[in-house]
């Protein structure tokens, strides 16, 4: 009998430090996530993405040292975003730069939106002082890309063939025709 006591007060007594770590774990996550809420909607923090990655917070840190850069990216609609990378960044992280940045203020505006990065790059290019950037290996630096330096959209088709951008083609009505003759 007094084995079977014993049993039963030690199972409710781990249930106990169960219940009250349980607690404890979820109070912690929930002041620290509403002590970084608060820390995000400081207008000082303002360029600090809503849902932060270690990446972003370090590129942050980064740009604040001068190890980083700000470019600003003109879009075809002409509006204007801001992304920041290291100095040593080549062509294919800004393009991720960019793509999270469009996502994320998407989001923010009007919810769940899909948008085709492989048809975006399909289409248009990355161009700095009307000079195309096509090699996503290629370090930005190459191309005159410094800090607060500003790159823009330029209509681009990619052939099949080569995986290479070429002049943009026209589309013509009877494309087709030209391959029966």
């Amino acid at each position: 009998m007094k084995e079977d006591g014993d049993v039963s007060l030690k199972s409710s007594s781990k249930e106990e430090e169960n219940v009250v770590g349980y607690h404890s774990t979820n109070v912690k996550k929930v002041r620290l996530n509403s002590t970084l809420t608060a820390l995000l909607d400081d207008p000082i923090l303002a360029d600090v993405p809503k849902k932060p990655t270690l990446l972003d917070v370090d590129t942050l840190i980064s740009l604040e040292l001068g190890s980083a850069m700000r470019i600003s990216v003109l879009k075809l609609d002409g509006t204007i975003i801001d992304v920041a990378i290291m100095n040593s960044a080549l062509l294919k992280d800004l393009k991720l730069a960019i793509k999270k940045k469009v996502n994320e203020m998407e989001q923010s505006k009007m919810g769940h939106r899909h948008i085709s990065w492989k048809h975006v790059w399909a289409n248009f290019c990355l161009a700095h002082h009307n000079e195309k950037i096509l090699d996503d290996s290629s370090a930005l630096q190459d191309f005159g890309i410094r800090n607060n330096s500003q790159v823009h959209f330029v209509p681009y088709v990619m052939s099949k063939n080569s995986r290479r951008h070429s002049r943009r083609r026209k589309h013509r009505f009877f494309h087709g025709l030209n391959k029966c003759t």
